[in-house]
Formats: C-alpha cells, sequence, structure tokens
C-alpha cells in the first residue's frame, strides 16, 4: 500500500504512460455529511496498487493523472467514487466507462455488483467480508488491503469484455454518453431548493405544509453542509412532518436560527413539491402506463437492453403527468423510440 509521498510519485511515474485507469475507493460516511475518502485503488496494464489517502498531505499528482483529458476512468457504479474523490479535488473526470451500466445495456441484471459480474465474466468468486470495514481505522488488516485491491484488478479484463460486446451491439457510445452524464457537477452539488427530495412521508403532508417542508429541509440541508454531520442528526424526516403537522414545535433556539436563515436567503426560497408522483394512478393513467412499459420492453428486446435501462415506472409516472424532462425523451434513449413513440399517438 502506498503511504508515503514518495511511493506516490513513484507509482503515477510507473503509470505515466497509462491511460486506462481501473478505479475504485473506499470511504467512510456514517457521522459526516461528506464522505471521508479512505483510500484509492488503480490498476492499469502494467501496476496495481492501493493509495493511502489518508496518509498522503499532497493529493495533487494523483489528481493531476486521475483528471488528464486522456485517462479513461474504468469504474463499477461509478457515482460515489465520483463523489468521493469530487470533494477533494473539485474535478470531475474526463472520460468514463461504468462496468455496471455497461453490464445493463448487455441485459445482465439491473444494479449488478462488481462481485457478480466478475464471476460472470472471470469466473473468480471474490470476498465479500470487508463491506462494512471503518476504512479510516489505521492500521488496516493485510486482509481488507487485499480486498480493496480485488476491487480494481479484475475491473480492466472485465472492461475489455464488455467494451468488445457493445462495440459488437453498436453500443458504446451510449455508454459513453452515460459516463458524460455521471460527470455533470449538477449531481454532486448540493442544493437548498431541491432537498425536500429526501424527505421520506411528504405525502402524509397537505399542500398548505409544502412550502414549510421545503424550508425546514433547506435550512436542515444547510446546517448538515455547515457542520459536517448527517442531515438526519440535524433533523429526522419524522420531526420534520411533525413539525409541518404542527404536531410538535421547533424550540424557540431553533426557531431563531431558522428565521435566521430565512432572512439570509438571497432570494426566497420557492419550492413545488411534486407529491403527485407518490399518489395512486387513477384508471387513466394505468392505461397510459401500460402501454408505454409494452412499447418499451418491445424496444429493450429488440435491442437487448434491460428495460429499466431505458425508464423505469417512476420515469413513466412523470412522463404521463406532464413532466418533458425524462431521459427517455432524449439521447439515445429517444433514437432508440421515437419512431414507437409517434406511432403510438
Amino acid at each position: 500500500m502506498i503511504k508515503t509521498q514518495q511511493q506516490l510519485e513513484h507509482f503515477l511515474d510507473s503509470i505515466k504512460s497509462q491511460t486506462h485507469l481501473a478505479i475504485d475507493t473506499e470511504f467512510k460516511r456514517v457521522d459526516t455529511f461528506y464522505p471521508i475518502l479512505c483510500l484509492v485503488q488503480i490498476a492499469t496494464k502494467s501496476a496495481t496498487d492501493c493509495i493511502d489517502v489518508l496518509a498522503i498531505e499532497n493529493l495533487e499528482p494523483l489528481f493531476d493523472k486521475l483528471y488528464q483529458p486522456d485517462t479513461l476512468w474504468i469504474v463499477h457504479s461509478a457515482r460515489q467514487d465520483i463523489e468521493a474523490l469530487y470533494y477533494l479535488s473539485n474535478r470531475l473526470p474526463n472520460q468514463l466507462f461504468d462496468t455496471q451500466i455497461a453490464a445493463q445495456f448487455l441485459n445482465y441484471p439491473a444494479q449488478i455488483s462488481y462481485q457478480k459480474i466478475t464471476e460472470l465474466l472471470q469466473g473468480v468468486l471474490l470476498d465479500k467480508a470487508y463491506t462494512r470495514l471503518d476504512w479510516t481505522m489505521r492500521p488496516l488488516p493485510d486482509e481488507a488491503i487485499e480486498y480493496a485491491l480485488d476491487d480494481v484488478r479484475y475491473l480492466l479484463k472485465n472492461y475489455q469484455q464488455l467494451e468488445a460486446q457493445l462495440n459488437a451491439e453498436k453500443k458504446l457510445d451510449w455508454l459513453m454518453a452515460e459516463g458524460a452524464d455521471l460527470a455533470d457537477i449538477n449531481l454532486y452539488l448540493p442544493k437548498l431548493d431541491c432537498a425536500w427530495q429526501k424527505i421520506k412521508g411528504l405525502s402524509r403532508l397537505p399542500k398548505s405544509s409544502h412550502q414549510k417542508a421545503a424550508l425546514l429541509a433547506a435550512w436542515r440541508e444547510s446546517c448538515a453542509i455547515t457542520s459536517n454531520k448527517p442531515r438526519k442528526w440535524i433533523m429526522t424526516d419524522e420531526k420534520l412532518i411533525n413539525y409541518c403537522l404542527k404536531k410538535e414545535k421547533l424550540s424557540a433556539q431553533a426557531n431563531a436560527a431558522f428565521n435566521a436563515f430565512l432572512s439570509q436567503q438571497p432570494a426566497p426560497i420557492e419550492t413545488r413539491i411534486q407529491i403527485d408522483n407518490h399518489q395512486p394512478l387513477n384508471k387513466s393513467e394505468k392505461i397510459q402506463k401500460n402501454e408505454l412499459q409494452k412499447l418499451i420492453q418491445k424496444i429493450a428486446l429488440q435491442y437487448n437492453l434491460d428495460e429499466t435501462l431505458i425508464a423505469n415506472s417512476k420515469t413513466l409516472i412523470k412522463n404521463i403527468r406532464g413532466d418533458s424532462s425524462v431521459k427517455f425523451l432524449t439521447g439515445w434513449r429517444y433514437h432508440i423510440l421515437k419512431k414507437e413513440l409517434e406511432n403510438a399517438k
């Protein structure tokens, strides 16, 4: 494991000509708002190693390598890895190949794990013993380091096989477009006006309480960010709902802090909470949804795709209820659906 600046620079020098990097991270996110990055594992054709992020003061040389324009990140289920690295580097990858999404393009099960896809492609059974380890502990057991390294050891082989299949089915451009979407900075910037989306139980609130819920959620998010604590440590969803229903009251101190937060906002936080998506479908909506599902199932079968990659149930309901920003009306999804959608009108 790389623990010193000198070791890091030696490793980076050894892979300086490599552009395809298999990447994984280990982080802790139990008692903080932001993830605590602990390890970065990297594998190339010539080297595989594990970088102890907590032990190395200057990570800029690592970031310079990771975020070069010609560096391709090969990651399985990349979003959390991108996020954990973004909060330290303030940068996003230029090219990304997510092997979990690639597998879904080839009709493997949705959300397939790295262990399962490696078993299917390489015939290798990987240990899951350290899934819930506290990665901030030092020293790390040798077995845990090997576990972490296993998460990149087979990524390049998986990538090579999946890329070949995607090329054969003319889907590689689709996969790379999905990778570009994951490198959208808006995914990783906390948004106070969208904080209400993190609340469970919103459907219990009358519309007259929606704005209060949105404001409380924004304040909770702001406090969580400022203190770097989990939002539910600041205020549980149940408490927030109860405040809106007037079953409980904020303490005088909390109420003063809440009002101070509102007064400090450059513009009023006005959020329209879209509860409609949580309401049961009426008869007409059920018919529309069934018709859309049949259409998508037909196209998915034609292109050997997991149909949920085109659109899941939640997305269909959003579209039926007037949301034209859904993904299946843009990009490669719309390209393969366009004719069928037009015929269905």
